[in-house]
């Protein structure tokens, strides 16, 4: 089944290969399925998120544990728990006026991209399918994270949502590919979260180097989103919609689009 339905999303060679030599991956069809992936390894209400560091041993990055309302997730260290604003770099030689992977390290990207797809080659995976946007403008998305960061996954899917290809006839080419490889924080990154963009003229990829999922599952696919809107003349809003109901029954609606942080929810309060 999961190879039929790989079949289906058109996906780079090198990602193709990556899923059919790891150890083993779940496709994912459903939010519920990416929340009982979250905490599958629970012992004593915990699912422990951990990976082997070069020299440091088992590294844990999180906890997990079931809520009335959902998962909790606590992040170990106090500094993984806001988003990092100076973390996103662009991989590629593409126009851009963001600071670029090979003038932050000096190095091209496509050394550590290869190194990252190797290290996912040796984990147990978890993939799904998304959309973002309002298509038929937007992007088809696909996510590849380790297993057992299920709530990473999780947290991308209430954001973007998960699509469930089993009853799709018609294929679902992949332009936005989104890639989690924790222990590189570590490895390569002196501790800091750190999210490299990678583009080309038909694909954008998110390499995720941390388990936060506000520069990569959030900001992330919003800069796919922008990055496409600017090739095919679409516009991305970041904003807060409110719609208003008179007594009347006549309809408003108010966007306000603006910085995070800026207000706009509580505007329209």
């Amino acid at each position: 089944m999961n190879n039929e339905l790989l079949s289906k999303l058109c996906l780079p060679a090198d990602i193709s290969e990556m899923l059919e030599k790891c150890p083993s991956f779940i496709f994912a069809h459903s939010k519920q399925e990416l929340f009982e992936l979250s905490t599958c390894n629970e012992k004593n209400g915990w699912h422990k998120v951990g990976y082997e560091v070069k020299g440091r041993g088992m590294v844990e990055e999180a906890h997990v544990c079931r809520v009335k309302n959902g998962i909790s997730v606590n992040y170990l260290e106090a500094y993984m728990r806001r988003r990092e604003p100076q973390c996103m770099v662009i991989g590629d030689d593409l126009p851009t006026d963001k600071i670029t992977y090979k003038k932050k390290f000096g190095k091209e990207f496509s050394e550590l991209r290869g190194e990252t797809i190797r290290w996912l080659t040796g984990q147990k995976l978890a993939c799904f399918a998304f959309s973002a946007g309002n298509l038929p403008i937007g992007v088809n998305g696909f996510a590849v994270v380790p297993a057992n960061a299920g709530f990473f996954a999780l947290s991308l899917a209430l954001l973007q949502g998960i699509k469930d290809l089993r009853s799709q006839t018609e294929g679902f080419p992949v332009n936005c590919l989104l890639f989690a490889a924790p222990p590189f924080r570590h490895t390569h990154f002196n501790g800091k979260q750190l999210v490299v963009h990678n583009r080309t003229e038909k694909t954008h990829e998110i390499f995720s180097y941390n388990l936060y999922p506000g520069p990569s599952a959030k900001k992330g696919v919003y800069a796919a989103l922008l990055d496409f809107g600017e090739k095919e003349s679409w516009v991305t809003a970041h904003a807060s919609v409110v719609q208003i109901i008179t007594p009347y029954d006549n309809k408003i609606c108010i966007m306000h689009e603006g910085a995070s942080g800026s207000g706009k929810s509580e505007m329209h309060e």
